[in-house]
């Protein structure tokens, strides 16, 4: 491990991924609760894509964005979780530039794609509850192909260029990366010449994403609270409405603002220590990626109906097959 200052003309290519310095001594307690969370999230994102994919009444625009959100969310946390635990249990903490540059991309790039996600959600309820009479002239096939293209050329555009200035870069002091993943700052961080351009590009990151995002989300929820509070003919219903708008803000604000601190903290010199720095960091993607299965799952009436509808059905299933054998077995 080379930590002293060298020449300029050196540049490491290896890393060190050191997540919870002062708890290294505990590391492989840490295993557990990461281990349990990834399965939840394995767990709990699957089935929901699994009954939106065999219900066909869920073949809906809504329903299928939550089914990607799911799936963005595994794969996100596939891209950290593993290689983390593997870390904790057997100190193979050691990572390539390449291999820490693409992790990298993979990471903020899957998180940028379900920043989009969010917002989509938040628009096609938005039109389903204030423009409803437009809803199928609005959110249609061609719109959601317009979607994938505008976040395939958002995302990765720019996460291509946060990546490649990051890669750039010499590092000639440290190969420590204080972080359980290559988090763009924590690597930028090491670097021994000019940080200005990374710095700056992920000051950009954080204005197109949160500065773009959140004021459509927030203000596209606002109307729909609106709407429904003015309609409603009953009291409960209006509960039922602010408490659903509610929780979808608390989970969406809990992504982007913890999202932002940890991205800004290497930026703005914000003096958070490294321990809080690393949970941050994780749980603005463990967190959403363990609670959405549930926000947009058992808590949607349509969702939870075509899970016990495909429960029912398998356990005819099973009888039928039993009482069928028992049959035979008497004959």
């Amino acid at each position: 491990m080379l930590e002293a200052p060298l020449s300029r003309n050196f540049s490491h290519s290896t890393f060190v991924l050191r997540g919870f310095p002062s708890l290294q001594k505990h590391r492989r307690l840490l295993a557990l609760p990461f281990s349990t969370s990834y399965l939840l999230v394995l767990l709990g994102n699957s089935l929901l894509v699994y009954v939106v994919r065999s219900v066909e009444s869920l073949h809906s625009p809504m329903y299928l964005l939550i089914c990607t959100l799911c799936f963005v969310d595994i794969l996100v946390v596939t891209t950290i979780i593993p290689n983390m635990l593997l870390g904790f249990l057997f100190n193979w903490n050691e990572i390539s530039l390449v291999g820490c540059l693409t992790q990298m991309f993979f990471t903020h790039f899957l998180s940028s794609v379900e920043s989009t996600l969010l917002l989509a959600m938040a628009l096609d309820r938005y039109v389903a509850i204030c423009r409803p009479l437009r809803y199928n002239e609005i959110i249609n096939s061609s719109m959601l192909v317009r979607l994938v293209l505008f976040t395939l050329v958002r995302s990765v555009s720019i996460m291509a260029t946060l990546v490649g200035l990051a890669g750039s870069l010499q590092f000639c002091g440290s190969n420590v990366i204080q972080h359980c993943y290559c988090d763009h700052m924590a690597l930028v961080s090491l670097a021994c010449d000019s940080k200005s351009r990374s710095s700056a590009a992920g000051l950009a990151v954080i204005i197109c994403f949160v500065g773009v995002d959140i004021p459509i989300i927030f203000f596209s929820y606002m109307k729909i609270l609106s709407v429904v509070l003015q309609s409603a003919a009953a009291g409960e219903d209006s509960r039922k409405a602010f408490h659903t708008c509610s929780t979808h803000l608390i989970v969406m604000m809990c992504f982007y603002l913890v999202g932002s601190i940890t991205f800004l903290s290497h930026n703005l010199n914000i003096p958070i220590p490294t321990d809080i720095n690393n949970s941050m960091g994780l749980m603005y993607i463990l967190f959403p990626a363990t609670i959405n299965p549930i926000i947009y799952g058992v808590r949607t009436k349509e969702i939870r109906n075509g899970f016990l509808r495909i429960f029912k059905n398998r356990a005819k299933k099973i009888m039928t097959v039993k009482v069928s054998s028992a049959g035979k077995g008497k004959s």
